[in-house]
């Protein structure tokens, strides 16, 4: 029985590979990254921004920044789905918020929250905005969420928490 609670939509399916698992018997955190892109590659074609799209175009995307949150192992042979949510976009930025979770035992494993530049390859890379019906797709991912509370380890801050003296 899936016991997903989460509402955004599933972009990916992955199996956590033997090949995937280090000395302490768990998923290695190379790997989750590999996860959420691949992920967002999916994501990334399904709003139209494909590979034939970037020949045609003369444009490409990059990963400006990029936090990951371990919340729960994961181990060989584990069943993942990946979801995603736009937090924020305008012309030449994505601003993404990925979820990792089991797909069978539901629980939150990881989160991935992203800043895209979509980028012309012609005379650089250089920032460059996205064709209109770009904007318009991930304007509408974002509306579906817009009532919707941000994810509490969305902007988070990294940092050692010191006790008030």
């Amino acid at each position: 029985m899936t016991m997903n609670i989460s509402t955004m939509p599933m972009i990916h399916e992955q199996t956590v590979l033997p090949e995937w698992i280090d000395h302490n018997k768990h998923m290695n955190v190379a790997y989750y990254v590999l996860v959420f892109d691949l992920s967002l590659d999916a994501f990334l074609d399904e709003i139209g921004l494909t590979r034939k799209y970037r020949e045609s175009a003369n444009c490409t995307v990059y990963v400006l920044e990029t936090h990951v949150t371990y919340i729960q192992e994961v181990h060989e042979g584990d069943p993942l789905e990946i979801y995603v949510r736009v937090l924020d976009c305008d012309e030449k930025r994505m601003h993404l918020f990925l979820e990792m979770r089991h797909r069978d035992k539901g629980f939150l494993a990881a989160t991935s929250e992203q800043m895209i530049m979509h980028l012309s390859t012609e005379d650089g890379p250089k920032a460059a905005p996205m064709p209109e019906f770009l904007q318009s797709c991930l304007q509408g991912h974002k509306d579906q969420f817009a009532d919707a509370p941000l994810p509490s380890q969305a902007g988070a801050v990294i940092g050692i928490r010191r006790k008030s003296q």
